[in-house]
């Protein structure tokens, strides 16, 4: 019964994780880890930013960014690399940003 039960909590759960997010383990121990994206070598318990746009401790990595979901539909969604965020703005004039109804992630 109790396996059961705890099937069911995990289950209830699961909607609120993060689904932007990538779980790394970490040995007990260890004064460092490795962002596996960049190479990079991190003290525990420091954050960081990698080059995808992940915010990054050593025991996870998560999106640093909502992805647009919802925008009028004279509008595009585009990903700033460098700002790490999407911009939106009117497909036949950029300099005119659109406002964002709903978005997923972060």
């Amino acid at each position: 019964m109790k396996y059961l039960t705890l099937a069911l909590l995990l289950c209830a759960l699961l909607p609120l994780s993060n689904a932007q997010c990538a779980v790394m383990g970490i040995k007990p121990g260890m004064t460092h880890c490795q962002d596996s994206v960049d190479n990079t070598w991190h003290e525990v318990g420091s954050t960081w930013r990698n080059s995808r746009c992940m915010d990054c401790t050593c025991t996870q990595c998560c999106s640093a960014y909502a992805t647009p979901t919802n925008f009028p539909e004279d509008c595009v969604s585009v990903f700033d690399q460098k700002a790490c965020k999407y911009i939106v703005h009117k497909k036949d004039d950029p300099s005119v940003l659109c406002p964002i109804f709903g978005a997923v992630g972060k």
